[in-house]
């Protein structure tokens, strides 16, 4: 009988972009970093998700998208009903600051660098 190591299964990184392309590209960088992807469109696809599973262990969302919230009001909503799920904020027109994001988040513009993005989620949820 073969034992799962469960330690070694990568962490789910749920990507919320309405981008195609840039969505395709944060996958990318996602999977390249040795994660496990989940792709979301808006903020109602990605709450769908999260009721559904309970493996995400960080949110990387745009901020601005269309819909009946923005990544901003999903990263609020995201930390008050799953409370241990890391977020990451990403937009290229917006700049906000610490107090606007929530706890324990992180704010990149856009463009960011890969490597930099790569780094910070290593240092919330581990190196993959």
């Amino acid at each position: 009988m073969m034992v799962l190591d469960h330690s070694v299964v990568p962490a789910v990184v749920l990507v919320v972009e309405d981008e195609m392309l840039l969505r395709m590209r944060a996958v990318d960088m996602v999977e390249d970093a040795g994660y496990t992807s989940v792709e979301a469109v808006d903020a109602d696809e990605a709450v769908a998700i999260l009721e559904s599973r309970s493996d995400i262990a960080l949110l990387l969302t745009d901020v601005q998208m269309p819909g009946s919230m923005d990544g901003l009001k999903l990263a609020h909503t995201v930390r008050e009903r799953w409370p241990p799920i890391k977020i990451i904020l990403v937009s290229g027109q917006l700049k906000l600051a610490s107090i606007d994001i929530p706890a324990d988040s992180r704010f990149f513009g856009k463009p960011f660098e890969a490597g930099e993005m790569i780094a910070q989620m290593q240092k919330m949820i581990g190196h993959a």
